[in-house]
This record gives structure tokens, C-alpha cells and sequence, in this order.
């Protein structure tokens, strides 16, 4: 098969060279080259801009092309529509974030996404990611109808993770001590590995799969407590994990999800399904999920080739950690 991939050279992107790569398919790349320009040397790589530069795009012609890297609907139109006699099969890389709220357990690609009062916004917040994506999904579909993947993606974790939100946690629990958990143990969480959802994607396009799909994981539900059992399992740690509830943790304005990662407080009704959604028809489509301590080794493995920086991108600094445990502590 003949890939396009928009993007390519960071993280999710990095993975579905890789997968696509390893089924012997031949890839192209279509990127600025500011990430990674290196990454990749035997693929054939094309330059230029999606924001009003796709001239290396013309007089090509693909099996099927990766959208890993669109966030405004006016964006991923220009793309779709200047690829829909050029491709067979667009995947386009949304997020579960579409949905505004995720109120119960379980719910599926039915639930209605987020809008916009003014869909020309092109000003990416962390209010209007989810609806824009929403929006990139239909734009896509709007210009190859019928021939669009759209991978609701939720939390996506392994090696090369750019965000730190999950690395946070194995490379906490390796480093040891006291390590404040929040909330309960039975807290659910979801994520998927970066290389399961490639290998999954790619089989999609080689099969021209299409609709609509959350994708996330892992397979069987999963509790913050077991993840951080076997963040210490894994990694031969001697953490001790003291457990501090969401009303301590609030009141003191511990940050669910950027201090404390993969954290959703249970009093927040309308996300209280966020960390429970149905991925049922990815699954029942091919998804599949490689054991969590093969995660967290690979996660630490790279983790450990990195150079040394004073802190991670996501998660509580260690002073501020400390000041917690004290107060939580104290407050017993």
C-alpha cells in the first residue's frame, strides 16, 4: 500500500510510520520539517505547509492517506478536498474530547459532540479542541464521503509521549518514597498505548475501514490503583503510595490532570463517564492492546534515554508534592 501520513515525525505519527513500515508499505510524509526533520532517512519526505502550502501534493496519487495533525476545520478541508481524487481512504486523528460532556459510563460514538457559536474560529483553547475537532471529523467527511476513518482517540501513552501526562507516573513511582495517589484506588483510568492504536489504524486503512470510532483502552477496565501497583511492580520500586481524597486535594487546588494526571474528580457528574467510554466497536473492528507492564517498561526505557531536565512537562513538582503530603498529613 502507498501511505500518505500529514505528519509523521512526533509521537502517534512516529508509531504509524513504524507500524506501516513494518507491514511493508510505502510511505510518504508530508510535513514543514520542524520536528524530527532527520527521523525516517529512507522515506520519501515532502515539504510544505497545510495552512495554504500543499503545491507538493499535486500530480500524486495514493491508496490511502493519515491525517495525524489537523486541528481547524478550514485546514483539513483544503486537505481532504485536494486529496479526494489522489487517495481511496482518509483516517483522520480526532479525540474523545468531541463529546462536552461524558455524564455515564459506557457511552458510544452516538453521544452527541461539542459546537461552537462561531465555527470560523480557528483559536485552539481547551474549550474549542473538542468542538473544532468535531468539526475537522465533518469537514473530512464532507469532501470524501463514505471513504473517511475518523479515530476518536482518547489518552495516548508509550515512548515519545510529548506531554508527560502518563510518563508522569512510571517515572514517579521509579524515583520512590512517598507518592501522593489521588482520589481512591478503585478510580477508573483509560489509555492507549501510541503503537497499538497505529498498528490498528493501518490495518484499518489497508481494509478501507470507515465511520466513526472511539479508540482508547486498554481492554479490560483498569483503577489508578492497579495502574500505580504496576508502575512499582515494573520498575523494582520502593514507593509508598499515600492516598489523598479529591475534597483534600480540591480544596488545597491540586489540578486533576495537569498536576495530577489521568485524575478526574468524581464530583465532576458531567465527566463522570470520561474515564469509561465504550470502545466496543474498535475493538469488535480489530483494536487490540498489548500488556500494560510492556507500557510502563517502554515508557521508563525511553523515559531513561532522555536528557536530563529539571522537571516533566506534566504532574506535581516535587516541592509542591512534598507540601501536600504535609498538609494531607496534617490534616489527619
Amino acid at each position: 500500500m502507498r501511505l500518505l501520513i500529514l505528519g509523521g515525525t512526533v509521537f502517534l505519527g512516529r508509531a504509524i510510520v513504524e507500524a506501516a513500515l513494518a507491514r511493508g508499505h510505502e510511505i510518504t510524509l508530508f510535513t514543514r520539517g520542524e520536528h524530527n526533520p532527520d527521523l525516517f532517512p529512507d522515506v520519501e519526505k515532502l515539504r510544505g505547509d497545510r495552512n495554504g502550502d500543499l503545491d507538493a501534493l499535486g500530480g500524486r496519487r495514493w491508496d490511502a492517506v493519515v491525517d495525524t495533525c489537523g486541528y481547524v476545520p478550514r485546514v483539513v478541508r483544503a486537505s481532504a478536498q485536494r486529496l479526494a481524487e489522489a487517495v481511496g481512504h482518509y483516517t483522520f486523528i480526532s479525540s474523545i474530547s468531541v463529546y462536552p460532556s461524558v455524564p455515564i459510563p459506557g457511552m458510544d460514538e452516538s453521544a452527541p459532540v461539542g459546537t461552537l457559536a462561531d465555527e470560523s474560529t480557528e483559536e485552539v483553547t481547551g474549550e474549542s479542541y473538542g468542538p473544532l475537532k468535531a468539526l475537522c471529523e465533518q469537514a473530512a467527511e464532507a469532501a470524501m464521503p463514505g471513504r473517511v476513518l475518523n479515530v476518536r482517540a482518547g489518552l495516548i501513552v508509550g515512548p515519545y509521549e510529548p506531554t508527560d501526562r502518563c510518563t508522569y507516573w512510571p517515572h514517579r513511582i521509579a524515583r520512590g518514597g512517598d507518592v501522593l495517589a489521588p482520589g481512591s484506588p478503585d478510580g477508573p483510568v483509560q489509555f492507549v498505548d501510541a503503537r497499538d492504536l497505529a498498528e490498528w489504524i493501518v490495518r484499518m486503512a489497508e481494509t478501507g475501514g470507515a465511520g466513526v470510532y472511539n479508540a482508547t483502552g486498554p481492554g479490560e477496565p483498569l483503577t489508578m490503583g492497579q495502574l500505580l501497583d504496576d508502575c512499582r511492580a515494573v520498575s523494582g520500586s520502593d514507593a509508598t503510595l499515600i492516598w489523598a481524597d479529591e475534597e483534600f486535594l480540591l480544596g488545597a487546588g491540586a489540578a486533576p490532570w495537569s498536576e495530577l494526571p489521568l485524575w478526574v474528580p468524581a464530583r465532576e457528574e458531567a465527566m463522570a463517564g470520561f474515564s469509561a467510554v465504550s470502545c466496543a466497536n474498535a475493538i469488535a473492528a480489530g483494536l487490540t492492546f498489548r500488556p500494560l507492564a510492556d507500557t510502563i517498561r517502554d515508557t521508563l526505557a525511553w523515559d531513561a534515554t532522555r536528557p536530563a531536565v529539571p522537571e516533566l512537562r506534566a504532574g506535581l513538582k516535587p516541592e509542591r508534592e512534598a507540601e501536600l503530603l504535609a498538609a494531607w498529613r496534617t490534616s489527619r
